[in-house]
């Protein structure tokens, strides 16, 4: 299939159809809340009879949630939520005469009251609830307020099952994808900065390597929410010992995470050594830069090689380039302490790499 074909609608729905990922998890997550909703209406109007049961079906909709965890979290500060807002709506109704000033009084205190955060992002319904029960004029009328409630805890409980019960959400594939990625980033900037390295001139000009390294940044930005969803979903999950967990990624993709903070401390390490102005330190010598920038580029394939399920990682060369380094750093007595000290900066986030490489 080409990939222009993959851009229109019938497309997606294809590629949702054939491939596991994004596309399926949204028309699956689709399915599952029409589901509910049209399940709480059918519940609510034919077996309860209950009159204009709106907020079933509207509850059970956003009840159908990324994880199951905040479904069944989303399920008690919703039900709570409404219950306030239909509190406040009969409160008001009683102390206040006329509709207008009293559904102005409920929406700024429901939307004041939903900032509790023991409602969490269900705190807009406090509002909204009140809202709509005065706006329909049922806020006077104890049984109506009683039967908002009910459909408000019906609609709410079958979204949180049919969650739970149906095809439960997993994000493991999140965590093979954002590896990949990640790796491939992280390997390629390593691989430019090798090629800086070995320059006889410090680089003058490093800002293509720092805009590189913003977009590693974003990776690893995007690899920690991938980390903390799936987990996430995995909590209360009745599917979660599945291959489609996760589990046998989260590892690689965590020790990819942690590789970051080394590799920022290497591009910092460049842009000092290659400062000509104040010259903090020199330029380390044609030697040492050879095989620091092998050292580097050693550490790129090792990074491939973690995104890689069940590839060992060999970093015997590494280890040997790192510890010819250091007795380059040991025996350079008369070659000038800026130079030493420039090649010290360079070598030390590169040991750091290889022992994140190490206890991975």
């Amino acid at each position: 299939m080409s990939q222009g074909h993959d851009r229109t609608p019938v497309g997606w729905f294809a590629r949702a159809l054939r491939v596991p990922g994004s596309e399926r998890r949204s028309l699956v997550q689709a399915a599952k809340a029409t589901l509910a909703a049209t399940g709480a209406w059918l519940l609510a109007t034919l077996v309860l009879r209950l009159p204009q049961p709106f907020l079933a079906p509207y509850a059970a909709v956003f009840l159908v949630d990324a994880t199951v965890y905040r479904s069944l979290r989303g399920w008690a500060q919703q039900i709570g939520a409404v219950a306030a807002g239909v509190l406040l709506a009969a409160v008001a109704v009683q102390l206040i005469p006329w509709q207008a000033v009293a559904l102005a009084v409920v929406v700024f205190l429901g939307l004041l009251a939903g900032n509790w955060r023991q409602f969490g992002s269900a705190g807009i319904w406090v509002g909204v609830t009140g809202m709509l029960v005065i706006s329909y004029g049922t806020a006077n009328e104890p049984v109506l307020l009683g039967d908002r409630l009910l459909e408000t805890a019906l609609g709410a409980t079958i979204g949180a099952a049919v969650n739970a019960l149906v095809f439960p959400p997993l994000h493991g594939e999140r965590l093979k994808a954002a590896a990949d990625r990640l790796a491939a980033a992280l390997a390629g900037l390593l691989e430019t900065t090798s090629e800086l390295v070995c320059r006889d001139e410090p680089p003058g000009d490093v800002e293509d390597l720092l805009a590189q390294a913003r977009d590693v940044r974003s990776l690893v930005l995007v690899a920690e929410d991938a980390v903390g969803l799936t987990r996430e979903g995995r909590v209360l999950n009745l599917r979660r010992r599945r291959p489609g967990s996760g589990a046998g990624h989260e590892r690689p993709l965590r020790t990819l995470i942690a590789l970051w903070p080394p590799v920022s401390q290497l591009l910092a390490a460049v842009r000092t050594t290659s400062a000509r102005e104040d010259e903090p330190f020199a330029y380390p010598w044609a030697d040492a830069r050879d095989a620091l920038a092998d050292l580097i580029r050693g550490l790129a394939d090792a990074v491939r090689a973690v995104a890689e399920d069940g590839e060992p990682v060999d970093l015997g060369g590494c280890r040997t380039l790192l510890g010819q380094l250091e007795r380059r750093l040991v025996t350079a007595e008369d070659d000038g302490v800026p130079a030493r000290l420039g090649l010290g900066t360079l070598t030390l986030p590169a040991r750091h790499l290889v022992e994140q490489l190490e206890n991975r």
